[in-house]
């Protein structure tokens, strides 16, 4: 897969500062992610969001398989408009710094948190069996996300800040002394790290449903639910 980035920060993020954490975000990729997945890919950064496209030109910005729109804050870009005009159909994701401010990450976390999700179920429409994180006797079906229950950890490569991920041992029955996540924090399987949060689709009410595993889980949740269609926003819509 081959993940378009397309920076409209206009100027607050510098295609040099970009490209650095393009490069951390592909080992990631390569040496961390794709040995336990099985899924490689490649980020690499394209052309400037026009403010109004021509027809004509919009495949010239976007060369990949899906896209990244990169954004210092809502109010001032509308890439969702942008996608759903010229890239219907394609997947994508959207990260706005100001929500990264505000949720205490830097916004190269968010970025490869998007990344990653967006290379292991492009669609957002893949989900896992297993027991209800608040009642274990219930089956739920769990989003198939990569990062959501460890969203509050982080690691470093050549300096920059990259989200944690899950394992595929997460996803299945647990195993005593199994590896669910890639920094090995204690973690059961379809569980919650803590200030993080977990969706599932729950059966008993047939609705698309969230749990966090405290306050600071429910407030980094909101605060990202308020960037635009999240992820968990567009499985609640289909």
């Amino acid at each position: 897969m081959l993940i378009s980035i397309i920076n409209q920060t206009r100027g607050e993020i510098s295609d040099a500062e970009l490209l650095t954490v393009i490069r951390a975000i592909n080992q990631q990729i390569e040496f961390d992610f794709a040995p336990y997945w099985s899924m490689p890919a490649m980020v690499r950064l394209e052309g400037t969001l026009l403010e109004q496209p021509r027809a004509n030109a919009a495949a010239a910005v976007m060369r990949g398989d899906s896209v990244v729109y990169l954004s210092s804050s809502r109010t001032k870009s509308n890439p969702e408009g942008f996608h759903d005009r010229n890239y219907r159909g394609i997947p994508y994701g959207v990260v706005y710094s100001e929500i990264s401010e505000k949720m205490g990450d830097p916004w190269s976390v968010t970025l490869s948190h998007e990344v990653l999700e967006l290379i292991a179920d492009p669609q957002a429409n893949n989900y896992v069996q297993g027991p209800k994180p608040d009642d274990l006797r219930k089956k739920v079906f769990f989003w198939f996300e990569m990062c959501d229950a460890v969203s509050s950890q982080t690691y470093d490569i050549n300096g920059v800040a990259l989200q944690n991920f899950l394992l595929p041992a997460y996803f299945e029955p647990p195993v005593p002394g199994a590896r669910t996540n890639f920094l090995g924090t204690a973690l059961r399987a379809f569980g919650i790290a803590p200030k993080s949060y977990v969706g599932y689709y729950n059966p008993a009410t047939q609705q698309q449903e969230t749990l966090d595993s405290d306050e600071a889980g429910k407030r980094r949740r909101e605060i990202k639910n308020k960037g635009g269609k999240s992820r968990g926003a567009r499985r609640r819509k289909a």
